[in-house]
């Protein structure tokens, strides 16, 4: 089965027992696809942490069916709501820079306090399929007005294939399903439309190289895996068209904050006259605050992400160490591009400025609402 598409899901309940939710361990890829059991909330919040599930809309996806998981712990006690509320604050401290997990929990948040105790998990659930639901449609919006961008390229190259680089991944494996910086990549090939994708490897996780290169192979698109700083040498030379990454959030005057290195990609295609677009579903958008670069918290994440790597030696995964003993080690996991290097933004309702005139248009009544 193609690894995106209409039967394709990141999280799903499990097909013979409705109490235990699933989900791709995503540490496992490109060697091994591996499913795992969330049976209690805490499994969800472990899975967040420790990067099982990764990509802003999957998180917020996943939290919302951990307090799913929390209820069905809590059935019959008398306190039921109160200790799920407990579990909503606790996931909310698992990754910081992603806004949609604090979306996700705030919408949970509503449902529980409106819900009777008795119909408690019964009502999550059906909350989190609507979260999952909803997120393959702003996905499939984004790939279609993202289509456009790559269809008005491919006219101009008159047949050449489209060369687009990424950063990171921002794919099925992100979302619930096709993605959002590859949506509109899954939108052209089916139109018919060349398209190569230049894949930055993305340390230190290499999120690049083992889930967009395998999501990408998996759905028969041409790509070509890069070191993560080959990225302005292709640009200088005219072998990139377009750049599209994701964004795990988003301030209301368009700064965006994405996998560390994203900044730099962007300066090198400004530089070099390249349209550079961040695409991004609008539950993704933390309209409270308009400077990413003072109000986004950068999450800073465990030195052994850099320190060593996961591979396959034979049949064998194995994890080797690449530094030093005594060398110290910085892992800064996003990085914040300022709005004015950013082309245009891609969302499920259309393509605007990166400016929060731009962001208004599109959404009126989500800038009210916070404004």
């Amino acid at each position: 089965m193609k690894r995106t598409g209409e039967q394709f899901r990141t999280i799903w309940q499990h097909p013979e027992n409705p109490a235990i939710v699933q989900i791709i361990d995503q540490r496992k890829l490109p060697h091994e696809y591996v499913t795992t059991d969330l049976v209690t909330w805490q499994d969800g919040a472990t899975a967040i942490q420790e990067m099982l599930v990764r990509g802003a809309p999957l998180i917020g996806a996943t939290a919302a069916w951990s307090l799913y998981l929390a209820a069905i712990d809590a059935a019959g006690n008398d306190d039921n709501k109160a200790t799920v509320l407990t579990a909503a604050d606790a996931l909310e401290a698992t990754r910081p820079t992603a806004i949609n997990l604090r979306w996700a929990l705030d919408r949970m948040r509503k449902v529980i306090e409106a819900s009777t105790p008795d119909k408690l998990a019964e009502t999550l659930a059906a909350e989190s399929r609507d979260i999952c639901d909803e997120d393959v449609e702003i996905s499939r919006g984004i790939g279609q007005h993202g289509l456009t961008l790559i269809e008005e390229i491919a006219a101009r190259k008159k047949g050449e294939p489209v060369n687009v680089l990424t950063h990171c991944n921002a794919g099925s494996l992100a979302t619930i399903n096709y993605g959002t910086a590859t949506a509109p990549v899954y939108f052209a090939m089916a139109r018919g439309i060349d398209v190569h994708v230049w894949v930055d490897e993305t340390r230190p996780r290499n999120q690049g190289s083992q889930l967009t290169a395998w999501e990408l192979a998996e759905n028969d698109v041409p790509h070509t895996l890069i070191v993560d700083n080959a990225g302005g040498h292709l640009m200088q030379h005219g072998q990139v068209d377009i750049c599209l990454t994701g964004t795990d959030r988003t301030t209301r005057n368009g700064d965006v904050a994405n996998k560390i290195g994203t900044y730099l990609k962007a300066l090198a295609a400004r530089d070099n006259g390249i349209p550079f677009y961040v695409a991004l579903p609008s539950t993704t958008i933390d309209w409270t605050i308009t400077d990413g670069l003072k109000n986004i918290p950068i999450e800073e994440r465990d030195p052994n992400e850099v320190s060593h790597i996961c591979g396959r030696a034979g049949d064998q995964l194995c994890t080797v160490d690449t530094v030093a003993s005594k060398t110290r080690i910085s892992n800064y996991a996003f990085d914040v591009t300022p709005a004015r290097l950013i082309t245009g933004l891609i969302t499920e309702c259309g393509v605007c400025d990166a400016s929060e005139d731009g962001l208004a248009g599109l959404f009126p009544e989500l800038a009210r609402k916070t404004g």
